[in-house]
Parts: structure tokens; sequence; C-alpha cells
């Protein structure tokens, strides 16, 4: 991919940021693009001067000036690579769609949720003791390879133009079975055993009997007998155990629904409390194992900008853009590339 060695602007092209927990990915793109906007790097000057000599030339106008989109959605909860797309860069971002990705996530032992992760709410819950380090790295080869999974109910997935969730909060019952869908687990690994040594517990928030009820009405027309009941109670003085997984899968897969169905397997049931996506094509936030891997700009960086955008370099640049110039692979133009060595 050719790097920005000479300024031909206005820009396009590609970088990546490092998503935080919390936010979704559509709030950091649009503060993101608030910067973008204003900036000389990415908006033609005579466009910033006109719009800057009006009065009223903020807005929706003013983001409008440039487009810009992501790679791959991550959920509120998840960190991480999210690839950003600038102006024609948009043009390539289905290619981190089908990528290879990698993740590292956190599951909890003992209790399912509606969302398969911690912030949905308990579904059930399910005994856990017997479930050593043993027996997950042993159940993992199950889940290597091309496997078929079956997205949560409570997704925004759609069916007939109603999100899976309206359906199950609602007690509709579903049109047709969920599709599954077909994924590729290139690698998967137990890679650290925390059994009760954490800080980590079941989400408070539980589903009611009518909600449960409804799950279920939902089920009912394309599952036989679906049952949501917790499992035989078990009595323990110790937090449930958790562990971390590794692995490198296919674009589409749900790592919520690897950790949900492996809790089934296990005899008990699961949920994840971290996700962070390691790697996304060549995007990484660990160090760089080629010379064509590129690392993410840091979200303070831009949360740094948002509140105080500081004072130009000796170069003219703010913090923010030597950050993404630093990090940018642009798309077009021979005259502002060299091809990266």
């Amino acid at each position: 991919m050719p790097k920005v060695t000479s300024l031909h602007l206005p820009l396009s092209g590609l970088f990546a940021v490092y998503k935080p927990s919390g936010p979704t990915s559509m709030s950091v793109l649009e503060d993101i693009k608030k910067l973008i906007c204003k900036s000389s790097l990415f908006v033609e000057r005579d466009k910033l001067e006109s719009r800057q000599g009006r009065r009223h030339g903020k807005g929706k106008r003013a983001k409008d000036t440039v487009k810009i989109g992501q790679g791959g959605t991550l959920d509120p909860l998840a960190d991480g690579v999210l690839v950003v797309g600038v102006g024609k860069g948009t043009k390539r971002l289905n290619e981190f769609l089908d990528c290879v990705k990698e993740y590292r996530t956190t599951a909890l032992l003992g209790c399912e949720t509606d969302s398969y992760d911690s912030e949905g709410a308990r579904v059930r819950v399910a005994p856990w003791q017997h479930v050593t380090k043993d027996v997950v790295e042993a159940m993992l080869e199950r889940f290597k390879g091309e496997i078929l999974q079956t997205p949560p109910i409570f997704s925004a997935l759609k069916m007939d133009g109603k999100p899976l969730y309206e359906y199950a909060r609602r007690g509709i019952p579903l049109p047709r079975p969920i599709e599954k869908r077909k994924a590729t687990v290139h690698s998967l690994e137990l890679v650290s055993w925390l059994g009760s040594d954490h800080s980590y517990c079941w989400p408070e928030k539980q589903l009611t009997p009518e909600e449960k009820g409804a799950m279920v009405k939902a089920l009912a027309s394309v599952e036989e007998d679906p049952v949501i009941k917790d499992g035989p109670e078990s009595v323990s003085d110790q937090p449930p155990a958790a562990f971390v997984l590794s692995m490198k899968v296919s674009g589409g897969t749900y790592v919520r629904s690897i950790v949900h169905d492996l809790g089934h397997a296990l005899g008990s049931a699961a949920h994840i409390v971290t996700l962070t996506r390691v790697r996304q094509g060549r995007f990484t936030i660990e160090a760089p194992k080629s010379k064509q891997d590129e690392g993410c700009v840091p979200w303070e960086v831009f949360e740094r900008a948002k509140d105080n955008e500081g004072e130009c370099d000796e170069s003219g640049h703010r913090e923010w853009e030597r950050e993404v110039l630093d990090r940018f692979d642009a798309v077009e133009g021979k005259s502002q590339t060299d091809d990266a060595a």
C-alpha cells in the first residue's frame, strides 16, 4: 500500500484508530469527522476559507464536506482496531469487511445473556465448577475450521425488515429460523486461564418472567419446545471461572456466538466480558510483524483535539494530523506517494 511522502492535497486514504470500550463506532467516527472536515489535509483550502468566511457555515454542511466511513463496526463493549476511510479511501473499506480478523476475548462461565455479552441481561445460569482449563482446551477443537453460527436473537440483524431483537422483546413468532452463517476459525487458543482470580461478575439485570416468555414465544415457531431455564443450583463462595481466548477468524464471524456455544458445549453457560480486535488486515494494535503492518492512532489523540486542537508544529500540522499522517495509507495519486518498501 502506498505511503504518504509528499502532500498533494486533499488526501484520500485509510488509517486506523484504537477505539476504546464504551462509545459506539458511529460516535467515534462522528468525532473524527468533525476534525477532518476542518483540516486542510482533507478539504481544499478554498472551500475551508469560504466556509470560515460564512458566519453560519458550520453544522451539517460542514461535516458533509468530506466522505468518511469505517471498515467494520465494533460493539460498544469492544475496543481495538477500527479502520477509517477518508474520501476515495471509502471505496476500499469492503476489503476490510471480508479480511481475516484477530480477536482476544475474556469469557465468564456460568451465565448466559440475551446479547451474549456482559451488557445484556441474564437469561439463565448454569453450573460451572466442573469446567477446567484442560476441558476448555480440549473443547476448542470443535470450534476450529469451517463452522456454522446462529446469530443471537437479541441482535440488530433484520428478518423481513424487522430487527431480531424486536421479535424477541415483543414475543412475535419468527417467520422462519434464523439463518445460520458460515464462518472460518483459522486459529483458536486458550491464552490465559483466570479461574476465579478476577473481578468480573454476572450482569445484575435479569430477564423478567414476561421477557423470558416473549423470547420463548418468538422462538416457538422455529424451534421444537424451546425452554429457557436455569440449570441445577450450585453454591460457591468464589467468583465463576473466566478465561481468555485468542482467535483468527473470517469476516462476519460472531465472537460472542463462539463463546456462547462453547459454554453450552462445556455443559455450562458463558458470555464475553471483554472483546478486543487485535488485528484487521494490515492494521494492528500490537507491534508490527511485517513492513506492511500499520499501527493505530490512539483514541486519546482525538479526545484531546476535540477539546483543543492545539498549535501547529513547524510543518504546519496539529498533533492529531501528524499522528494520522504517520499511519496514513493513500489510495491514489502517484505524485503524492511512493510505494512502501
